[in-house]
């Protein structure tokens, strides 16, 4: 006899969190928060292309329970390990398909299962979010589904969403005492999701939109580097009909914090199964935002073997671990055809020599012609990994292609670098090997437009980077006030000062993290030199310490023994009280850099002190207009 139970409920570990699932003639859940209501039911279904609705007059074969309490070990991460708590409910469905729900302590999460033996066409999913109330969202809206995620932030009310625009995901939901971010986890194999306005009214709701499944495309944009669709076909995903498809995860916080020490999308993300002792996170001396600028050197810098000689003695006496190869070293449509400027096996040698590895830059649809010869070509050489430009897209077949290529790279004991692409959804954790994703408008966009900002860069942390590591690319030593910025494609500038893009190197989250200055600019500075060789990429633990969505963030990680703490403000001075109580027991001698007193008026002041300090003391920090401060605490 059928299980005919129409409701069931299931709760975090902390019991703060219930997930309420209801059978009608749809399957919908609500979710509450200390009693008190933040999703009301919102409906879930999947449409297969034979008319099928799984979720639709849902009967249950069914249900079962399980409760785990566990350690997840790291490969690389913000913490060498994570404690995985949660508890999962089942419903085994009549039609070859199960639901899974999930409640953790920090967020809760869904997912289909289907159980077919024969591949299936998935035309439609239907992802509600039905909000009790309007509420602020930080919103990266895009045009279309050709996107690299390289908006700024739009602030509005769930309500103002109108209909012809949709987001990209994380989107974060402050609805005052609790804030959601909306996110998915092991996309695998299926497109990602966006929302829009849910139909045709002024509820504040939002629902599930995805790119539908790319028949043809045309190269398009810079340097023809994109494939822009140009049609597609009448479903989602062509796909196995035995699989699990995407977690939709809400992520859920009562203090703003919180939202900066988060690793749901890890946890909910499948193991790797790849052999993982030759993958190694590092720095990288970057060529192509300094436009090859070198000063007070001998010969002509440029794409040529003597610039990146230079670059690659930087990077020897700094601790760094790479040195990049931006667009310019190879034909940008045969990666088979190295520029003849460069002698490039000479060079990789010359770099092996001094224990730095090369990381090659190349077009998605030109690795993707060329996979297997190129790769092969590349390990022949000797390179470290390849920087994959100018995806743009997150439909199935983007998707495919970035875990195709993982897999084809770790094969090879390559890393993998996606720039121009979608958010990261936890295929890192599958595939440790890739080793960053850009999918932000990072750094890069000083070097043409006005519009980045020091507010744009602390609204990363509440949003962004709860998806994975980002690679903004900081470190920029040319810094500006509020309203003195300019435009240099040869010699950009970066809004707000000079700690506040030091700081960076500890808030935001980069396993394979840029050095986007010159060489020379930072060889003006030792002792920023000393502390950009000493950061870690990687980290054992991570705190939040302070900070307001929108405004500032303060963020301690420790590597080893030692910690440091980046601290970012918007263009709003303001007073930091940094709580050490973290700190292990003994004695630490902070390195404090900061803003200077003058930084107001000038960005690129900046004082170095040292102090000692121990566990609880506090330490009372000036962060300047669009400011900022990097603190290593070193273990005595």
């Amino acid at each position: 006899m059928k299980n005919d139970t129409r409701q069931f409920a299931i709760s975090s570990p902390n019991e703060a969190i219930k997930i309420e699932i209801r059978l009608t003639d749809k399957l919908s859940y609500a979710v509450t928060y200390k009693g008190e209501n933040i999703l009301r039911f919102s409906s879930l279904s999947m449409t297969m292309n034979d008319g099928t609705i799984l979720g639709d007059m849902p009967r249950i074969e069914s249900h079962h329970e399980k409760s785990v309490d566990d350690t997840i070990q790291t490969v690389w991460g913000i913490r060498s390990e994570i404690k995985e708590r949660y508890n999962e409910l089942t419903l085994v469905m009549t039609g070859n398909y199960s639901v899974i729900f999930r409640a953790y302590d920090d967020g809760v999460a869904y997912r289909f299962q289907t159980d077919f033996s024969e591949k299936i066409k998935i035309t439609g999913e239907e992802v509600n979010y039905n909000f009790p109330k309007d509420a602020d969202l930080f919103a990266h809206v895009v045009g279309d589904f050709q996107t690299s995620y390289e908006k700024l932030y739009t602030r509005y009310k769930v309500t103002e969403v109108v209909e012809e625009e949709f987001i990209s995901l994380p989107l974060l939901v402050n609805q005052g005492d609790v804030k959601l971010v909306v996110t998915e986890a092991d996309l695998l194999d299926y497109p990602g999701m966006y929302l829009k306005k849910f139909k045709t009214n002024n509820r504040p709701e939002l629902s599930g939109l995805f790119p539908q499944y790319p028949t043809k495309a045309r190269r398009d944009g810079i340097g023809m580097f994109n494939l822009r669709v140009t049609e597609r076909a009448d479903y989602l995903a062509e796909t196995k009909g035995k699989r699990e498809f995407p977690w939709r995860v809400i992520i859920i916080a009562e203090e703003d914090k919180q939202l900066a020490d988060n690793d749901l999308v890890y946890k909910l993300s499948r193991p790797t199964t790849i052999k993982t002792d030759w993958i190694k996170p590092g720095k990288v001396a970057w060529d192509w935002f300094n436009d090859w600028n070198l000063t007070g050197v001998d010969f002509e810098t440029g794409i040529n073997n003597r610039t990146y000689e230079y670059y690659i003695d930087f990077a020897a006496k700094n601790k760094l671990e790479y040195v990049i190869l931006d667009d310019g070293w190879s034909s940008q449509m045969d990666l088979l055809l190295p520029n003849p400027a460069i002698d490039l096996p000479a060079l990789i040698a010359y770099a092996k020599e001094r224990g730095i590895e090369i990381v090659l830059w190349c077009v998605w649809h030109v690795i993707d012609r060329q996979m297997e010869m190129a790769l092969d070509q590349f390990v022949e050489w000797g390179v470290a990994g390849i920087k994959v430009d100018f995806i743009d897209r997150d439909d199935q077949v983007a998707i495919y292609f970035q875990e195709k290529l993982a897999i084809e790279c770790a094969k090879r004991k390559l890393l993998v670098n996606y720039h121009g692409c979608s958010k990261p959804t936890g295929m890192h954790r599958t595939y440790p090997n890739i080793i960053n994703y850009e999918g932000v408008r990072g750094n890069e966009y000083n070097k043409f437009d006005v519009e980045e900002t020091p507010t744009h860069n602390v609204d990363l942390v509440y949003t962004r980077m709860l998806a994975g590591p980002m690679d903004y690319t900081p470190g920029s030593l040319r810094n500006s006030t509020k309203g003195n910025f300019q435009t240099n494609f040869s010699n950009p500038m970066s809004h707000g000062t000079r700690c506040h893009q030091l700081a960076m190197y500890v808030v935001y989250y980069a396993p394979m993290q840029m050095l986007c200055d010159a060489p020379t600019a930072y060889e003006k500075y030792p002792d920023i030199l000393a502390f950009l060789a000493d950061v870690p990429v990687t980290w054992d633990d991570t705190h939040a310490l302070e900070g307001k969505i929108g405004e500032y963030v303060a963020l301690a990680r420790r590597k080893g023994n030692d910690w440091y703490i980046g601290a970012m403000t918007d263009w709003t001075e303001r007073d930091v009280t940094l709580d050490l109580s973290f700190l292990g027991e003994g004695n630490y001698e902070a390195t404090i850099f900061a803003d200077g007193i003058n930084a107001n008026r000038h960005a690129e002041d900046y004082q170095v002190k040292k102090q000692d300090v121990k566990k609880g003391d506090k330490l009372d920090i000036t962060l300047k207009s669009g400011g900022g401060v990097a603190i290593h605490l070193k273990s005595k």
